[in-house]
């Protein structure tokens, strides 16, 4: 039977939603408050959840330090405490909605897993905001 781990951490981070292709009234009238050409940040809860049998040996399904440490270096060192927009690559030409971030964070850690697990991403924007991926 399988079984989903899961870990737990938390990163604060500046945003802006807007288009660059887009007229500053449009970015407006489409993304509201979040188009503020100022930024505006948000205090995000990741969730990063792992699937898969559990091993005979260690009874882990995956090392949970082990997974903390690869979060910390491939999602909390680029993100927290950033402006997303001007000091991530990842998206310097992405819109950084909260499913744009759940979508890059599913792809920075996925290359570190077994292939045989299973990965799910929630990010939670505020208590009431929250994006799952894959769905």
């Amino acid at each position: 039977m399988k079984t989903t781990v899961m870990r737990v951490e938390r990163f604060n981070a500046a945003h802006r939603l807007y288009r660059k292709d887009w007229t500053d009234e449009k970015n407006q009238q489409i993304f509201g408050l979040c188009a503020n050409p100022n930024y505006h940040g948000h205090n995000y809860k990741l969730t990063v959840k792992v699937t898969g049998e559990t091993d005979a040996e260690t009874g882990y399904v995956i090392d949970l330090g082990w997974l903390s440490s690869v979060v910390n270096k491939e999602v909390l060192e680029k993100f927290d405490h950033q402006n997303l927009n001007l000091d991530t690559k990842e998206f310097s030409n992405l819109n950084p909605t909260a499913e744009n971030i759940a979508r890059v964070i599913y792809d920075l850690l996925r290359i570190h897993l077994d292939k045989k697990l299973e990965l799910q991403i929630l990010l939670a924007e505020t208590d009431r905001n929250i994006v799952q991926y894959p769905a």
